[in-house]
């Protein structure tokens, strides 16, 4: 399988797919999915590792109109490091669990492990601090109506 992630150019996680392949469709389902999420802050930059299948994604959303004709895409390996460095991290919790039986498994555990590496960012930090008080464990039993002493 492979994994597609998305972060911001401060480092934080925007969003990520898993894929069976990694296909022009896979590339352009990515993209869109997010794009969808925050239609009203487009990129400027798209900085990807060498797939021939991003080109044709982003040529084919262009010409929908979905992503800016100004938009740069930026193939060169070192301008993706911070996207790879930040991934290491997540395969270092992906490996104990020696891979996983299904997509289903796969997609529902690294979304648990996506959401807590967001709260270590401190993504949600406004959040915990307006709905509880600045403690994340109540802000977590409050969104999960569990009880936290």
């Amino acid at each position: 399988m492979y994994l597609y992630r998305a972060i911001g150019d401060r480092g934080e996680t925007r969003d990520f797919q898993l894929s069976q392949k990694r296909t022009t469709k896979a590339a352009r389902r990515f993209l869109v999915k997010a794009l969808n999420r925050s239609p009203h802050n487009r990129p400027s930059v798209i900085s990807t590792d060498k797939n021939p299948a991003y080109n044709e994604a982003i040529a084919s959303l262009r010409r929908e109109g979905r992503l800016a004709a100004t938009c740069q895409h930026r193939e060169v390996k070192y301008l993706n490091n911070r996207l790879e460095s930040d991934h290491g991290k997540l395969k270092q919790r992906i490996r104990p669990v020696r891979g996983f039986q299904s997509q289903k498994t796969a997609h529902n555990a690294i979304r648990g492990f996506e959401t807590m590496r967001m709260f270590r960012k401190g993504q949600f930090r406004s959040m915990v601090d307006s709905l509880a008080g600045g403690s994340e464990a109540r802000f977590i039993g409050r969104l999960f109506q569990v009880f936290v002493a």
